[in-house]
């Protein structure tokens, strides 16, 4: 049924070019999904995925398994889980396989000892416009900063994070309005299509990487965000704030701290709207009217439009204020 094309490695399947060379896929989120099945339909050859191991959470500590290698299994496609990735039997396994490139997506940092085995590189898809928003969470900051434009990248590793040289980028507009989590699942298409490009550029000899420009003075860092860096500053401008409740929701979650008749409650913040009203001081004070909750900010009123209080589900801001018991008064 395969019959060859005059061309060395590759295979004509039912009008489908697959490549003879093998994949070792490595990743962990939802956002690994994608590029992995966008390889998948092009037929090319996965050796094994590689992913963290299964770990308890959630109540009751049911064991979990990162959808990548629920995804990998549904395919009858080997899992490898090193609990450390210099293990030297891991290594072993890695070399074994004898793959031709090595595939990162949403997973940790490798060694030298692992990025360096495949014959053409070990390339990561990267969530930003490298060099810019190098780093763990680039579409958050992003997002948090205002940007206009985001994008994807594919990059070849080295011994630094996010510095390897540029193998593709494509880029794409962020609505004013666009969350995070918005963000992320169209850079998540956005960038199964450039993996699958960058594969064929690698595999055809096509491909011309460049080093990154170093505008180490402009540059936008990246850094992991933790829960202390998600409480609102209702001193900042409205649009400041309405860009770091974007660039929080759904996760982690901008939140703040009501003032109410029963004391301090917890309240995060996942979608907001800018009013255009002017304020004048009191920052943090909140007007409340016809189920409308507005919030004073430097200089002028944010809508606060979808909430989530402590232990309960996402709710619009009319429902929180029907189900409300006390009176609320202001975010300290």
């Amino acid at each position: 049924m395969n019959t060859r094309d005059g061309i060395p490695g590759v295979f004509i399947i039912q009008g489908i070019m697959e490549q003879d060379h093998s994949i070792v896929y490595m990743g962990t989120p939802e956002f690994a999904v994608e590029p992995f099945k966008r390889l998948l339909e092009k037929h090319y050859k996965i050796a094994a995925v590689v992913t963290v191991a299964d770990k308890p959470s959630g109540r009751g500590l049911k064991v979990h398994t990162s959808p990548i290698k629920e995804f990998a299994l549904q395919h009858q496609i080997p899992v490898l889980q090193p609990l450390k990735l210099s293990d030297p039997a891991f290594i072993d396994e890695l070399k074994q396989l004898n793959a031709d490139l090595y595939i990162v997506v949403a997973f940790r940092k490798l060694p030298e000892s692992v990025w360096k085995l495949p014959r053409l590189g070990c390339f990561n898809l990267h969530a930003s416009l490298l060099p810019q928003y190098r780093g763990a969470a680039p579409i958050n900051h992003a997002v948090i900063n205002g940007e206009k434009t985001s994008g994807v990248t594919t990059f070849f590793l080295n011994d630094e994070i996010d510095t390897g040289k540029i193998i593709m980028q494509r880029e794409l507009a962020i609505g004013p309005d666009e969350t995070a989590g918005e963000l992320h699942d169209r850079l998540m298409y956005l960038g199964a299509e450039l993996v699958a490009d960058t594969v064929d550029s690698i595999f055809s000899n096509t491909h011309t990487p460049v080093n990154q420009i170093d505008y180490s003075a402009e540059l936008k860092k990246a850094p992991k965000i933790f829960r202390d860096d998600c409480k609102i500053n209702f001193e900042q401008s409205a649009s400041s704030i309405h860009n770091f409740i974007r660039g929080l929701s759904p996760y982690p979650g901008a939140f703040g701290v009501l003032s109410t008749s029963e004391g301090l409650k917890e309240l995060k913040v996942l979608k907001s709207t800018l009013t255009g009203v002017q304020t004048f001081g009191e920052h943090g004070r909140i007007v409340i009217d016809h189920n409308k909750m507005m919030v004073a900010c430097q200089d002028e009123y944010i809508e606060l439009t979808i909430v989530q209080p402590a232990g309960k589900k996402a709710m619009s801001v009319s429902d929180f204020l029907r189900g409300l018991r006390g009176e609320i008064s202001s975010f300290t």
